[in-house]
């Protein structure tokens, strides 16, 4: 009976935990998409809201790796459990760069509104912003439902927006070539554009921590190929 009574309460603590990253998740996906708007729409109320919120998502990486910390010290959980609780502090991880991106996207829309004759008018930023906060959105819920075949999928996307990011580079770097006059504009675009990008590489890394949960497979630095294969 006590066995089970244990067992029960260090269930209770696992979902307790699982709630909290999603709560991070959901957060971090709203800074995200207002750091997005801020860029496109030259919305300095949500960029500064972004930036003076980041010091949330960094006490719920801190607060959840206290609580992971102390779930290993007390209940030494093994196999399932412990792929759990890994995954859980690399994902707080990522949610947490994830965070810091959106203030660096948040920051440059500032810059930019600054400039004289502010305006943003690159069209390829504002379609790798929808795509990239999709991707997240997707790797969130792949994540809340350990759904390995969206994971999958997710780590595919993440190719195309790197494509996509690149594009938007080389046309960025063409108009700056073009027209002098936009170097400090778009170099302030462009390491959005670099922040957007990595947004995409960390939705990624949660994907893989995903299958890695539900497969025991690490399926880091492999190709899709591969991914395939192991799973």
């Amino acid at each position: 009976m006590a066995d089970t009574h244990i067992s029960q309460q260090f269930g209770a603590e696992l979902d307790a935990l699982s709630n909290k990253v999603m709560s991070m998740g959901g957060l971090v996906e709203i800074h995200v998409q207002d750091a997005c708007a801020a860029l496109v729409n030259a919305d300095r109320t949500l960029a500064e809201k972004v930036l003076s919120e980041g010091y949330k998502v960094n006490a719920l990486e801190v607060a959840i790796d206290e609580q992971c910390t102390q779930i290993i010290a007390r209940r030494q959980p093994t196999a399932s459990d412990l792929r759990l609780i890994f995954t859980i502090m690399k994902t707080v991880t990522d949610l947490e760069r994830i965070g810091d991106e959106a203030e660096k996207i948040s920051r440059m829309a500032i810059e930019i509104l600054e400039m004289e004759h502010s305006h943003f008018e690159y069209e390829e930023i504002r379609h790798l912003g929808e795509h990239v906060r999709k991707m997240l959105h997707n790797a969130l819920d792949a994540y809340a439902r350990f759904d390995v075949e969206l994971a999958i999928q997710m780590v595919e996307e993440d190719s195309k927006i790197d494509r996509e990011y690149e594009s938007a580079m080389r046309q960025l770097i063409t108009v700056m070539i073009e027209d002098p006059r936009e170097i400090r504009r778009i170099l302030s675009t462009l390491w959005a554009a670099r922040a957007l990008e990595r947004i995409g590489d960390h939705a990624k890394n949660i994907c893989e921590y995903v299958i890695y949960r539900v497969k025991g497979h690490d399926v880091r630095h492999i190709t899709l190929e591969q991914i395939r294969k192991e799973v």
